[in-house]
């Protein structure tokens, strides 16, 4: 029977939700065929593995709930907005996307008699299982959502938001300081004058994508209209120079098939030891940093943890040094523009892994530092990021 290309794209979103442990059953990861996992909202499965006389698995009544108000949203998508989606989901959220558009009145849907709008179903259906509640999820600055909360449609592209970073406890700290983490700690207060760096833009792999920018060369006009600089360190060195960053938001990645910002695998340096390339693999898509009208957030677009710490972050009047760990499609807001702003008038405190610039973000990928970890410094991390604000383009 011929079957339309609609039906074969609602088929195979369908088969690319994600489970409650994070499997899935998309082609984007290679994970199993769907047929062998069970729904990515409720934990049930069906009753005493029984099976229908086909042979097929009876779903549990709420997976097959779910499976039906998923098919009735997805069928009455635009084809165009069925493929931005699967896009998306089957990319991981790797390459960009188009918004999926909705109108919030006509798609407004019931599961398990409460309501479920596009937005929420979606995001728990291919990337947060356990999502509660749409004001868990933050648009990103790309989407056409973002800044019209209460707009006549929504975007419902679970890959143009994020998820909050609510407030928790450090993590514990590790069994016991390893010997080689306890050193001196670097001044960075003015580390994008005071240490040599390694340039990586001569590399022959490098390419204008990069977009990799030296503000010494900008004319003055163009130097005062930036927000910030991004230092990248590994360790206690600077590798390559610094990225300039005039537009609302900027990707900082290692390798990606396409799109434009701070490519950090373009970046060589010599005698690179081991464990700074395992780190260096783990930044993957890597991180969104966006301006915005209450601060800079950041957003983990990579699959494993990034950890953020800044002055605004940490406790007023506290000389304990809080890293923030932000899970992978989490967001924190990771400098506050009026926190800062009260800040200027606080006595100068001195931190336990040494001074650093007050309108500054330092941002470590997969390693964490700090009174809670074995490492104590940033500069301990294999791979980091220093972001410079400019607060006088605010």
């Amino acid at each position: 029977m011929f079957r339309s290309k609609r039906a074969g794209l609602v088929r195979r979103l369908w088969r690319s939700r994600v489970l409650p442990d994070g499997g899935g059953s998309g082609s984007g990861g290679g994970e199993a065929e769907a047929a062998t996992v069970g729904c990515c909202l409720f934990k049930e499965r069906p009753l005493d593995g029984a099976s229908c006389p086909d042979g097929r698995s009876r779903l549990a009544p709420l997976e097959q709930e779910l499976k039906s108000v998923t098919y009735s949203l997805l069928k009455r998508l635009k084809e165009r907005s069925l493929d931005s989606l699967l896009e998306a989901v089957e990319s991981r959220g790797g390459l960009p996307s188009a918004c999926v558009l909705v109108s919030r009145a006509e798609l407004e849907v019931r599961l398990g008699g409460q309501a479920a709008p596009p937005q929420l179903l979606l995001g728990k259906l291919f990337r947060w299982p356990d999502l509660q509640c749409p004001a868990e999820l933050k648009p990103l600055c790309e989407c056409r959502s973002f800044g019209l909360p209460d707009g006549p449609t929504v975007c419902c592209n679970p890959y143009h938001f994020s998820r909050l970073c609510g407030s928790e406890s450090p993590p514990p700290p590790y069994s016991r300081l390893s010997p080689k983490d306890e050193q001196k700690p670097l001044n960075l207060s003015n580390s994008t004058l005071s240490y040599t760096e390694t340039e990586a833009t001569n590399s022959p792999t490098s390419s204008p994508e990069t977009f990799l920018v030296d503000a010494s060369m900008l004319p003055d006009a163009t130097k005062h209209s930036h927000w910030c600089n991004v230092a990248y360190w590994e360790h206690r060195t600077r590798v390559g120079r610094l990225y300039t960053v005039y537009e609302q938001s900027v990707s900082i990645f290692y390798d990606l098939p396409q799109g434009n910002g701070f490519c950090l695998g373009q970046l060589n340096l010599e005698n690179r030891n081991e464990t700074v390339q395992r780190t260096r693999n783990k930044i993957g898509y890597g991180i969104l940093l966006s301006k915005e009208a209450d601060g800079v957030w950041a957003y983990n677009r990579s699959e494993h943890p990034i950890f953020v710490n800044s002055p605004t972050l940490d406790i007023p009047s506290c000389r304990t040094l809080i890293v923030h760990k932000v899970m992978p499609g989490y967001s924190i807001k990771a400098f506050d523009y009026e926190k800062s702003c009260l800040l200027k008038h606080a006595p100068d405190l001195d931190y336990p892994d040494g001074p650093y610039d007050p309108n500054s973000v330092r941002i470590s990928f997969a390693k964490g530092w700090g009174p809670c970890y074995s490492r104590q410094f940033i500069t301990s991390c294999p791979c980091w990021l220093e972001i410079l604000l400019n607060t006088n383009n605010r």
